[in-house]
């Protein structure tokens, strides 16, 4: 079936990135080696509505829940990280961009549903307010995608108020800065994910918002959370798809890699055996509580509440957890792999590249667990974003 604009859903957009799997995996080594994600299978990943999936549908998109966002992601990760990172980035960063003023959010999307955004949280640059708009300078890192981006952002601190930073995000056109090629780098390498640069770009006011507060400028279910609680559970949906991956990996090499000394295939070996059943517990355990609190927050968004920092807490926890349950998995399985997963033809090495590169993202790290935990205690924790 030829899938058109008008005939696009969240079923047709699942069922393509399956269709996908198989030749994203076949690339799996030309994207690393490119450390980004090659054009044309961009095109294909823009055909297949991977980029409008969450889009409001206001401006095009198919308004999935996060949960459906996650099945795509996890999806994609199982036939490569780096594709589902740069779909995740790509697809879903608008969201910091929903405090923009109305028209300037048209402007980017109403007539594109499926401009790819590129940004970066952190702060690091500065942004002074000159006549007709503000002046940027600075230095972004980790902008994933951003060779390839419609739309890039990016935030810096506007000046002090109290001791607090105040903050102003910038929104760019692609020739507006400088890619930095720096990503060369142990894990995650196809994400493309280069230093960006601003040398003093005058941007006009009305592309420029506070990325901590306000009201957004549309009505949909995703923006009505808190960022954090929606990107620390589609992280860990790629984390998951990572060690569904590796798992897939060493189920194929188990059964026919005959251990030195051994008389049977490792498939064979009854500690294998207990190792894997063990594995894809954890696996399932992790995937299950994650997308329970991914039904129970987009629940909670479409009864019109704003989640509760018990909510956020338990979310947040649950996704760190499960991004370590899913290291666990592809440490199992790569080490189950012996001598076989050093080689670079074998796609358990890339798999724990992969998955430890994941895992060093500040809003999944474990200290998050502190956080959650001083909550979860009813302590008085003062926090710029959860």
């Amino acid at each position: 079936m030829t899938i058109t604009h008008d005939t696009m859903s969240v079923e047709t957009v699942l069922h393509a990135v399956r269709q996908l799997g198989p030749s994203i995996l076949d690339r799996a080594g030309e994207i690393e080696t490119a450390r980004r994600v090659p054009p044309d299978l961009i095109e294909e990943l823009r055909a297949a509505g991977c980029f409008r999936l969450v889009r409001p549908t206001t401006h095009g998109g198919l308004e999935a829940s996060i949960a459906d966002a996650m099945r795509a992601l996890e999806s994609l990760a199982r036939a490569d990280a780096s594709v589902a990172w740069t779909v995740m980035i790509g697809a879903g960063s608008w969201i910091d961009l929903a405090h923009l003023p109305r028209a300037t959010f048209d402007a980017l999307y109403a007539t594109n549903p499926d401009a790819i955004t590129a940004g970066v949280f952190n702060p690091t640059a500065s942004i002074t307010w000159e006549d007709g708009g503000y002046q940027v300078t600075g230095r972004w890192s980790f902008a994933s995608g951003c060779e390839h981006a419609d739309v890039i952002f990016g935030n810096g601190v506007e000046g002090m108020v109290d001791g607090m930073p105040q903050l102003r995000g910038a929104v760019f056109a692609p020739d507006d800065v400088t890619i930095e090629d720096t990503w060369s780098v142990s894990g995650l390498c196809g994400t493309g994910s280069h230093h960006i640069r601003a040398d003093g770009v005058i941007v006009p006011a009305e592309r420029t918002y506070d990325p901590v507060g306000g009201e957004p400028c549309i009505d949909a279910l995703i923006v009505r959370l808190p960022p954090p609680a929606v990107f620390s559970l589609v992280m860990a949906s790629v984390a998951l798809g990572i060690a569904q991956g590796a798992l897939d990996d060493i189920t194929v090499l188990a059964s026919d890699k005959v251990p030195l000394l051994s008389p049977v295939t490792l498939g064979a070996n009854p500690l294998f055996q207990f190792d894997l059943a063990v594995a894809d517990t954890d696996l399932r355990a992790a995937r299950s509580l994650l997308y329970e609190e991914a039904a129970r927050i987009w629940a909670t968004a479409a009864a019109g509440d704003p989640p509760t920092m018990e909510q956020r807490a338990q979310g947040r926890a649950s996704a760190v957890w499960a991004v370590d349950r899913a290291t666990s998995v592809v440490t199992a399985a790569y080490r189950a792999g012996g001598g076989s997963s050093l080689y670079a033809a074998c796609p358990l090495q890339r798999r724990l590249r992969d998955i430890y590169a994941l895992g060093q993202h500040f809003i999944v790290r474990r200290d998050t667990l502190v956080t959650a935990g001083a909550i979860l205690a009813g302590q008085d924790v003062q926090l710029m974003v959860f």
